[in-house]
């Protein structure tokens, strides 16, 4: 990537041989094994029904794999006091209150934890909403806002909790592509600013390879990883490196590793 990655000596997430089953009898996760470093900008990628989000909301601790286990900071609860130890999720749609302001939204899983007085919740959202493009519009309600604007609402709500741990699950599927170019840049920004570790879903390869420190891909039928592929860059992300010969070298490499993950693999399945 364009800056050294802080691995410490311990993954801040460690999945294995993680199963999910449905009751059903769907088979969404198989095997599944994954370590996450602080302040990588992990990528997801795989064909529709490998498990990328079933398994990112494993990670956020949305429910119980059926079988394998997940650590988290070197514990076996993503419910953690320490000031170190705090993920927050991005979902696919903004899900914002339409009844209420964009600092109201952005303010609410502060007043839901109640960790600040009044005033430092304030400045805390007024701090994010500078930090994703939205200064100005605290006063604004969702309906008035583009897409992108509620998608960049959503993000600061994220970000207000100050969160180590971000997982966005495809935030930018909807949005054009001029919209997402923008908001893949500004993500970018935030992550290295804040030296976060993110894990991000996408189903565009062009995205991964954009937005990545590493790309994990999945098979599908059932779901598991079958590649984990680093993206190294010698400079920033910017539009030179959209044209660049590494850029072209990892779409090419991703492109394969998608073929493999569409062909291999058996058995029921479903679109999670």
């Amino acid at each position: 990537m364009d800056r050294d990655l802080a691995k410490g000596p311990e993954p801040i997430i460690e999945l294995r041989d993680i199963d999910k089953r449905y009751a059903n009898g769907t088979t969404a996760l198989a095997g599944a094994s994954l370590d996450i470093h602080a302040q990588d900008f992990v990528t997801l990628l795989g064909p529709s029904g490998c498990g990328k989000s079933t398994l990112l909301r494993l990670i956020a601790g949305l429910g119980q794999p059926s079988s394998g286990s997940i650590r988290w900071w070197q514990q076996e609860t993503p419910v953690l006091e320490r000031a170190d130890q705090r993920l927050a999720f991005v979902f696919q749609d903004a899900t914002l209150m339409p009844w209420a302001r964009v600092a109201e939204n952005v303010a609410l899983p502060l007043e839901l934890t109640k960790r600040f007085d009044s005033a430092t919740r304030r400045r805390k959202v007024m701090e994010v909403l500078s930090l994703v493009g939205l200064a100005g519009f605290e006063n604004s309600y969702p309906r008035e806002l583009s897409g992108g604007m509620q998608m960049r609402v959503s993000i600061a709500r994220a970000l207000a909790t100050e969160p180590n741990l971000m997982l966005m699950d495809e935030p930018f599927g909807a949005l054009d592509e001029m919209t997402r170019n923008r908001l893949n840049d500004d993500l970018l920004a935030i992550w290295r600013e804040r030296r976060l570790t993110i894990v991000f879903v996408t189903h565009s390869l062009h995205e991964a390879v954009y937005m990545s420190s590493r790309v994990i891909v999945m098979a599908a039928r059932p779901g598991r990883v079958i590649e984990d592929i680093p993206i190294n860059s010698s400079g920033l992300r910017g539009p030179s490196f959209r044209v660049s010969p590494d850029y072209l070298r990892h779409t090419e490499r991703l492109t394969g590793a998608l073929e493999r993950a569409s062909q291999s693999g058996g058995g029921r399945h479903g679109e999670h």
